[in-house]
């Protein structure tokens, strides 16, 4: 089972939101940092770690970002990180799987399923190989605390509850054990 590290240049942690129960917000997070330990002739042997610094959040506008990382959000004086750790790999398809694992935001954990795809192992150009998936899965928010809100005049909420997390990531081989 080889174990990779997460190229960050070539990676994007990301999430979307409803505003105003019409428009949509994008942000990301580039403080990310995640160990896979993969084999594809063994995907329901791999499993994933992950830490994601939320003081880096970006949604492009350094009010909202502001606000993201106040109390009324994240709280990342005492909240500094996020993290995803699996519990347990599914094949549903050739390149495709549910990877299950506990997501804490906040100090609360709680169970999550990220629609997986494989997309492969490549050498690039200077030899080395390389590791990719694509992720997403829809949260509610306010499972994890994440509950401030205003109500809007003609009804709904400024933000949404259902936030969507979107991965797009490239790792690095670390080392590969060989079975005994």
């Amino acid at each position: 089972m080889a174990q990779w590290t997460l190229d960050p240049a070539h990676s994007v942690v990301s999430f979307v939101a409803r505003h105003m129960m019409v428009t949509k917000v994008r942000g990301t997070f580039s403080g990310v940092k995640s160990t896979v330990w993969f084999d594809p002739a063994q995907p329901t042997a791999g499993r994933v770690e992950t830490e994601i610094d939320v003081n880096t959040v970006d949604t492009g506008s350094d009010q909202r970002d502001g606000h993201l990382r106040s109390p009324d959000f994240f709280d990342v004086a005492n909240f500094p990180a996020m993290t995803f750790v699996s519990t347990g790999v599914e094949v549903t398809g050739e390149n495709s799987g549910v990877i299950t694992g506990d997501l804490t935001i906040r100090g609360v954990t709680r169970p999550v399923k990220l629609e997986t795809s494989y997309l492969g192992i490549v050498k690039d150009p200077w030899g080395n190989q390389k590791l990719a998936f694509e992720a997403s899965t829809r949260i509610n928010r306010e499972d994890w605390g994440l509950t401030w809100n205003v109500g809007l005049e003609a009804g709904g909420w400024l933000v949404s509850k259902d936030i969507t997390i979107e991965l797009e990531t490239q790792y690095a081989v670390v080392s590969e054990t060989q079975p005994a």
